[in-house]
């Protein structure tokens, strides 16, 4: 019989993207205020991997990335998706977001996304939301998996995550 033991507390990290960046001042101060302070924020990343955002948002099209100082429980992720899809809702107009807001979180070994999309590789994790294992940590760097979005695998957003990784580390008091 397998020993339960409880989940390793995990990084919040949120990804936003959108058109105008001018809102990803107020749309931060929302994340913050529901989840608190900020650590690490990356440098804007252009994105232009995919057409589906696109006919909602128009282009160019931008990403910036939020880790956050303080560790969540695992388990809440589905919870935090519904949390920041209430604040995508908050910036449509004419129904069309002009912000998406995807949230994850750092693990020592792994990089998960949530999402609201069920996909053969996705597992439910409640209230209607999937988790999306999008890479893996492993000798020494993320490998990707076959499914990882191609935004995930940019020289600029790997260095991002390898730094937010770091300081995860640093947070769990190298205790792994």
């Amino acid at each position: 019989m397998s020993t339960l033991n409880l989940p390793m507390p995990a990084k919040l990290i949120i990804g936003l993207v959108m058109k105008d960046k001018k809102l990803a001042e107020p749309v931060a101060e929302k994340l913050t205020a529901q989840f608190g302070a900020v650590d690490i924020v990356s440098s804007w990343l252009p994105f232009d991997y995919t057409e589906y955002y696109r006919s909602e948002m128009g282009e160019p099209l931008f990403r910036r990335m939020f880790s956050f100082r303080t560790l969540i429980d695992q388990d809440d992720l589905a919870e935090i998706k519904i949390a920041t899809n209430s604040i995508e809702e908050k910036y449509c107009t004419d129904n069309k977001r002009r912000v998406n807001i995807d949230p994850g979180y750092m693990l020592h070994s792994r990089f998960v996304l949530a999402t609201g999309k069920n996909y053969a590789h996705r597992i439910y994790i409640g209230k209607r939301i999937y988790a999306d294992l999008t890479l893996i940590y492993t000798k020494g760097g993320f490998t990707k998996l076959p499914w990882t979005y191609p935004d995930y695998l940019a020289e600029d957003m790997l260095a991002y995550l390898i730094m937010v990784r770091k300081k995860y580390i640093s947070d769990q008091n190298g205790q792994f």
